[in-house]
């Protein structure tokens, strides 16, 4: 991505750096952190959560009839986690083929770029979900479990036993591809909008199944959301230039 900024004009080289990318964090990491920490707040604090997770329940009859349905446990979730290491699979062929082959070389910083960010954010939803120890909706008492709710930030007593619901791992496989956004970015700038239409709309389908099952609440998947953007910003950040020191085939996003 580059950028300019009439203040660059004026400055260091290594100052005009440091101003772009200190507005590149606050317009892509610092504003949508805030929007997930209120939206979080909301959800959990607020009793957003059990208020949607009722209407669920109280739909499907009084108890989680599509959670071994078809449709969500096979498809959505076997076929949607299929689906995303297959996806992966492909960008390491073609990254793979980008080293090879010389026509392709413009393509290797963003494809490795790319298999990275996905890699990590569902890596580390994974490290974090047995240490956040928080309970599925299908365990808890309300939804027809045998687990009374213990928050966020509440002591979990030792005699629940442990439990890895939060972040929503499942989400995450549809949501780290938001890092196709940043891939276009470097790649094919006018196609990124897109890109992180088909990332948003992936990981809302895996999430909202996933609820429907009893498997998470609204908060997990919007805590995945923050945790995949995140990654995705952070390790771009070091392609973050001023125009004057960028290939030309990036540019900054509207």
């Amino acid at each position: 991505m580059s950028a300019t900024s009439p203040t660059c004009l004026l400055q260091t080289p290594r100052a005009c750096r440091a101003v772009v990318r200190r507005r590149f964090l606050r317009r892509h990491l610092l504003t949508p952190l805030l929007l997930a920490l209120l939206a979080g707040t909301l959800l959990m604090a607020g009793n957003g959560d059990q208020w949607l997770a009722d209407l669920l329940y109280r739909g499907q009859g009084g108890r989680w009839a599509l959670k071994d349905a078809w449709w969500t446990s096979q498809l959505i979730h076997r076929g949607g986690k299929n689906l995303s290491v297959l996806a992966s699979l492909l960008v390491l062929l073609a990254l793979l083929r980008a080293c090879l082959d010389p026509r392709w070389r413009a393509l290797r910083a963003p494809l490795l770029y790319l298999l990275l960010a996905v890699g990590l954010a569902t890596g580390g939803v994974a490290l974090l979900k047995p240490l956040t120890g928080l309970d599925c909706p299908w365990d808890l008492q309300r939804y027809g479990g045998g687990r009374p709710f213990v928050g966020l930030f509440q002591p979990r007593p030792a005699t629940l036993g442990a439990a890895a619901c939060f972040p929503a791992g499942h989400a995450s496989a549809g949501y780290a591809w938001v890092a196709l956004y940043f891939f276009a970015l470097q790649a094919r700038p006018r196609w990124r909008g897109r890109a992180l239409g088909v990332a948003l709309a992936t990981g809302l389908v895996f999430g909202i199944a996933q609820q429907l099952r009893g498997a998470h609440f609204l908060s997990h998947d919007v805590a995945t959301l923050a945790l995949c953007w995140s990654t995705a910003v952070l390790l771009y950040l070091p392609l973050v230039v001023p125009a004057p020191a960028v290939a030309p085939t990036m540019e900054e996003p509207a």
